[in-house]
């Protein structure tokens, strides 16, 4: 699939479920620093998108962009021994993307469960990038979590 194809069918989920949301185009932004700055938005709304190999699959991990994955909490919620990231290779065959383009979704967008962060429920808003480096899309949080329909909501997430 391809980030285009990524981003017209996060737009069309959204616009099917009536979900107002903002798309901002931007420069290639390779970090949540610079994602946030060229969104003009905080960075602990960004949801950041991690693709983890738990045990012998992978899943779909977002976390507010001001924090970093704790994955022994990981392994503990999900009575798994190992965890690691995705590498770039495994990440391009598995999604078509390149890091940092990775949307916060699973099925039907991505094929992956999804665990979410429960600091992703403080936030109003969550912003992030669409399936490009270039594309961001910011919407509603509840919103976002109604249509998300994570697998697992637990906390994760560290400060850092």
């Amino acid at each position: 699939m391809t980030d285009i194809a990524i981003l017209d069918n996060i737009r069309r989920l959204l616009i099917s479920e009536g979900v107002d949301f903002r798309e901002v185009r931007h420069s290639p932004t390779y970090t949540s620093e610079e994602s946030a700055q060229a969104r003009g938005e905080d960075i602990r709304i960004g949801g950041k998108a991690l693709l983890l190999k738990v045990g012998d699959g992978f899943r779909l991990f977002v976390l507010p962009a001001n924090c970093k994955a704790d994955s022994a909490a990981i392994r503990s919620e999900l009575g798994v021994r190992k965890t690691r990231f995705a590498d770039r290779d495994e990440l391009r065959e598995l999604t078509g993307l390149v890091p940092g383009s990775v949307p916060p979704f699973g099925r039907p967008i991505l094929p992956f469960d999804l665990c979410v962060d429960a600091g992703i429920e403080q936030n109003e808003k969550i912003a992030f990038n669409a399936g490009s480096l270039t594309d961001s899309i910011i919407m509603p949080a509840a919103d976002y979590l109604r249509i998300a329909q994570p697998a697992k909501v637990f906390a994760f997430a560290v400060e850092g």
